[in-house]
């Protein structure tokens, strides 16, 4: 799949929110996208799955199955969980979404109308319809923010389930939860210019610490980055400020 000089805006006089992006994703590829709020992560997932078409520039190579299980699912549906997989399933051409949904613990919730779930329970549903069809472009939006602990354990192992079969991963997380993958690939946003790298250190997240607990982490970066950085860490809840050296 690749991305050539892409870019995006929402109308005609509007600035660019995504601006000459231009990328190469390889079969079995899992990758990690970071940016601010408002950098333009979630446009650039909607121009991965097809959601939307870029204004100038090209996607082509798209695997055929798609799979996106958005940051947010949307439950202002008339169905039932169960109700809803089995029309999505039909949608999907007989997509058995049963072994997901007891993979990722659904059980319970089956019975439950859509309008009726937590967030964290919503995105279960969201990710049983993205991976039932066997995708082979998988996107997945801030997939750990509001599940619980086991379900955040088991989505490393899926990730590398579908690139095991030659399947492309595109992860936006802010909480670091592939880190630990072999030959993960790093994407940041930053104002709409897509920048491949290193990832950065994990950090605790003030959503999934629940020890109470404090740690102190040094960043070194350089000095013209230092104030975006700052505002990142403050709308994310971190106490964050810059501390001289001495000596």
């Amino acid at each position: 799949m690749r991305l050539s000089k892409v870019s995006f805006r929402y109308r005609r006089r509007d600035p660019l929110v995504i601006e000459d992006a231009d990328t190469h994703l390889a079969p079995g590829d899992v990758i990690e996208l970071t940016g601010a709020n408002g950098a333009g992560k979630s446009t650039l997932l909607r121009l991965l799955v097809g959601l939307a078409e870029p204004t100038t520039g090209t996607i082509t190579d798209r695997p055929r199955v798609v799979g996106f299980a958005p940051d947010r699912f949307p439950t202002g549906q008339p169905f039932t969980v169960t109700a809803y997989l089995r029309h999505a399933s039909r949608v999907r051409g007989g997509a058995r979404w049963e072994p997901w949904a007891e993979r990722l613990t659904m059980g319970h919730l089956l019975g439950t109308p859509l309008g009726d779930l937590s967030k964290g329970s919503a995105h279960k549903v969201g990710l049983v319809q993205a991976l039932m069809a066997e995708p082979g472009l998988l996107i997945m939006d801030e997939p750990f923010a509001g599940l619980d602990a086991d379900t955040r354990e088991a989505l490393p192992a899926i990730a590398t389930e579908v690139a095991g079969r030659g399947g492309i991963v595109v992860v936006s997380d802010h909480q670091g939860g592939l880190r630990g993958l072999p030959g993960l690939r790093h994407w940041s946003m930053v104002d709409g210019h897509l920048k491949e790298g290193t990832a950065a250190p994990v950090v605790s997240s003030p959503e999934t610490d629940t020890t109470g607990a404090e740690t102190t982490v040094a960043v070194t970066l350089p000095a013209g980055d230092l104030p975006r950085f700052l505002a990142r860490m403050r709308e994310e809840g971190y106490r964050a400020r810059e501390i001289e050296e001495t000596g």
